[in-house]
């Protein structure tokens, strides 16, 4: 693993938030949110394969859900992840009355992918079959993913109508449609990083290969390959200064939307890094609102 990755997990794992596994809701979350947490998606006990469903306060009728996939590099945080820096976008989430869904999934060293994505279509086919018990709307699901979980986020998004055999893995009869991705700095082509030639790389420990020497498998796992017109609407946001996933990643996916006619707006955040703060400012956090309301209000 390269010596710029390592000091950008040590900065990721000082800026975020430490929490326990419990039944508490997190500070930050407005009073009154409704936590249920630790719910195994997976049917097993791997720590792994938990999701906290939050429920904005005195809720009342089905509810639209945004789905929150963290960041790592496919490696390391949890489901408490990105929120630290994210606060406000995450109160006004909540107070808008949509319910937040945050899920773990399996890390690159615990298994290669397609394993995450696996994980995140089990996890989706979890809160589809049970959304009853907590009051979700299965025609309004969002997705909303940070670096490796804006990767897994898109890459769901996009690959849910391919129907490819080895991403579906749940138990659910029917999937529900994913009505909006917002993909912050999440890669998109997993050749154009400047370690695809390591298998040591976020990348190459992801797909078990450095991505140059199996293209098969890098193509299998870039958001991409799946690009089409019956894709849900996106909204990608990406810092100007990104020195880990360079903002080329989302302006080449943005590209493929757009000449596939899904609707999408890229949105470069002047002076941004990777990940921080400059990404919960207003006009930021407006565009991200506006954007949920437009496709699931």
């Amino acid at each position: 693993m390269n010596k710029a990755f390592l000091a950008f997990l040590c900065l990721l794992f000082a800026a975020a938030p430490t929490f326990a596994q419990s039944n508490r809701v997190i500070s930050f979350f407005p009073k009154g949110t409704v936590l249920h947490a630790n719910l195994p998606y997976h049917n097993d006990t791997l720590q792994k394969h938990l999701l906290d469903i939050y429920l904005p306060p005195n809720a009342s009728g089905k509810l639209p859900l945004v789905i929150w996939v963290h960041g790592g590099g496919w490696l390391s945080n949890d489901k408490y992840a990105d929120m630290g820096y994210m606060q406000k976008t995450i109160a006004a989430i909540i107070n808008s009355g949509y319910a937040l869904a945050s899920i773990d999934y399996r890390f690159s060293t615990q298994a290669r992918f397609p394993a995450q994505i696996q994980d995140c279509n089990a996890a989706l086919a979890y809160l589809f079959n049970n959304a009853g018990r907590y009051q979700l709307d299965t025609s309004r699901f969002a997705l909303m993913g940070f670096s490796a979980g804006g990767h897994l986020a898109s890459l769901l998004g996009l690959s849910h109508n391919n129907r490819v055999p080895a991403f579906y893995t749940s138990g659910a009869r029917r999937m529900p449609a994913i009505k909006a991705v917002v993909d912050f700095y999440g890669p998109a082509d997993l050749v154009l990083f400047p370690g695809s030639d390591s298998p040591q790389s976020p990348e190459g420990l992801l797909l078990g290969a450095a991505p140059l020497a199996r293209p098969d498998l890098a193509k299998a796992a870039s958001p991409i390959s799946y690009v089409d017109k019956n894709d849900p609407p996106f909204l990608i946001i990406h810092g100007e200064r990104d020195d880990m996933v360079a903002p080329k990643q989302s302006q080449l996916l943005r590209s493929w939307l757009q000449v596939s006619g899904v609707p999408s707006e890229l949105i470069i955040v002047k002076d941004a890094p990777h990940f921080g703060v400059q990404f919960d400012v207003e006009e930021v956090r407006g565009k991200v609102m506006q954007f949920l309301q437009q496709h699931l209000k």
